[in-house]
C-alpha cells in the first residue's frame, strides 16, 4: 500500500543521540523546518542546552534522557511524545558508537555494550514506534545503518557486526508491515564516513588513534536524506557514493575488496598520532567533552555535496539501475588496480 508521509512542519520527530553529531545536525535542521520534536540522548544537560537553543528559535521541543539500550527508558521516550505531542510521525533511530580495534583484543563486555547501543536500541526504537504508530494513522521509522551494513571492514568488526544486524532487522520488520499493510515506511539509512564525533566517541584499543578514511562526507547530507525519507517513503538510501561503490564491491568482487582492505584500511583507520593514556570515550556513558558538536573538524577534506545521493533520492527505477551500475564500475576500478596501496583518496572521489 502507498503510504502518505506528512511534511516536516506538520511532523512531530522523534530523534535518538540528539546531541551530537548527525542526530544533531537533524535535529537543527528539522527545527529549521518547523518540526515539532521529541529529543532523547543520555546527557542530561547536554539535552537541556540543545532545547533552550532551538526553543529560542520557536520550536516546540519534549526531551527525554534515556539509554536506548533499555526497553524501558524508550517505552519513556514514546510516552513523552505522545503525552505532550499526542502522536508520532516519524521516529529515527540514530544514536550509535563504534569501537577500533582487532576482534581478539575487544572484550564481550563492550561489545555486548555496543550492541545494547547500535542494535538493540533500534529494535527497542523501531517497535515503540510501530506500537504507536500502527493506531494513529502511520508514519515513517527511518533507521541508522553504514556503508558497512553489506560490507565489514577490519578494526572495526563489532561496529560492522551490528550494522550487519541493524540491515536484517531493517528489512524483515519492512516486510512484515508492508504483509499486514501498515501506513508505516520504513528506511535503512546508509551512510558513509561522516565528519562527526564518530571517532572522538568511539572506544580505541589500538596504539595509536583511530582515523576515517576518505572519502569523508559532511553529516547535513545525511541530515537532509534522513528529513527527505521522513516525506518520502525510501527502502534505503546511501549517502555518498562511496558507500554505495563499497556495497557493489563487497557483492560483485568480494576478494578483491578483501584484498583492498588488507592493503589499506589498517593504515587508513590510524592516524600519525599516539593514544594518549588517559583517552575517553562514550562507550558507556556520555563524553560531555564532546556533547552539542556536529562535526570533529578532520583534517582531511569534507565532501560537502553528492551529486550521487541527491540523483538516488528522485523517483524511478531507471535512475536506481544507472546509479547502481555507475558505483559497481567505481568498485571495479578500485579493486582492478595492480597495487591497492597506490590508489590516492583524491582518484576515489572522483569515480564516485
Amino acid at each position: 500500500m502507498s503510504v502518505q508521509l506528512r511534511k516536516i512542519n506538520e511532523q512531530v520527530m522523534v530523534i535518538t543521540g540528539a546531541t551530537s553529531g548527525i542526530g544533531l545536525t537533524t535535529a537543527r535542521m528539522a527545527a529549521e523546518q518547523c518540526a515539532k520534536l521529541v529529543l532523547a540522548a543520555r546527557s542530561a544537560d547536554a539535552l537541556d542546552q540543545l532545547a533552550s537553543e532551538l526553543r529560542h528559535t520557536g520550536t516546540q521541543v519534549a526531551t527525554v534522557v534515556a539509554d536506548v539500550g533499555d526497553p524501558a527508558d524508550v517505552a519513556r521516550i514514546g510516552q513523552a511524545a505522545m503525552e505532550r505531542f499526542g502522536r508520532i510521525d516519524t521516529w529515527v533511530n540514530n544514536a550509535g558508537i563504534s569501537i577500533f580495534g582487532r576482534n581478539e583484543d575487544v572484550s564481550l563486555e563492550d561489545m555486548q555494550r555496543l550492541f545494547d547501543t547500535n542494535y538493540w536500541g533500534v529494535v527497542h526504537g523501531s517497535l515503540e514506534a510501530v506500537r504507536h504508530m500502527k493506531t494513529r494513522g502511520g508514519g515513517a521509522i527511518i533507521n541508522l545503518g553504514s556503508e558497512l551494513s553489506d560490507h565489514s571492514i577490519p578494526l572495526q568488526g563489532i561496529y560492522a557486526a551490528s550494522k550487519h544486524a541493524v540491515k536484517a532487522f531493517t528489512d524483515s520488520l519492512r516486510v512484515e508491515l508492508e504483509h499486514d499493510t501498515a501506513p508505516i515506511a520504513v528506511t535503512l539509512v546508509k551512510p558513509a564516513a561522516v565528519d562527526t564525533m564518530f571517532v572522538a566517541h568511539a572506544k580505541n584499543y589500538m596504539d595509536k588513534e583511530p582515523s576515517l578514511p576518505p572519502p569523508v562526507y559532511a553529516p547535513e547530507l545525511v541530515a537532509k536524506t534522513i528529513l527527505y525519507a521522513a516525506q518520502h517513503p525510501k527502502r534505503d538510501v546511501f549517502v555518498g557514493g562511496a558507500a554505495k561503490a563499497l556495497s557493489s564491491g563487497g557483492f560483485a568482487l568480494p576478494g578483491a575488496l578483501d584484498r583492498y582492505m588488507r592493503a589499506t584500511m589498517f593504515r587508513k583507520q590510524q592516524a600519525d598520532v599516539p593514544r594518549p593514556p588517559n583517552r575517553r570515550d562514550a562507550l558507556h556513558a556520555p563524553d560531555p567533552q564532546h556533547e552539542l558538536r556536529e562535526r570533529q573538524g578532520i583534517s582531511a577534506h569534507v565532501v560537502e555535496t553528492c551529486p550521487y545521493t541527491a540523483l538516488s533520492l528522485r523517483k524511478g527505477k531507471v535512475m536506481g539501475v544507472l546509479l547502481g551500475a555507475g558505483a559497481l564500475f567505481a568498485a571495479w576500478k578500485l579493486a582492478g588496480r595492480p597495487t591497492a596501496r597506490t590508489w590516492p583518496a583524491n582518484r576515489l572521489r572522483q569515480a564516485l
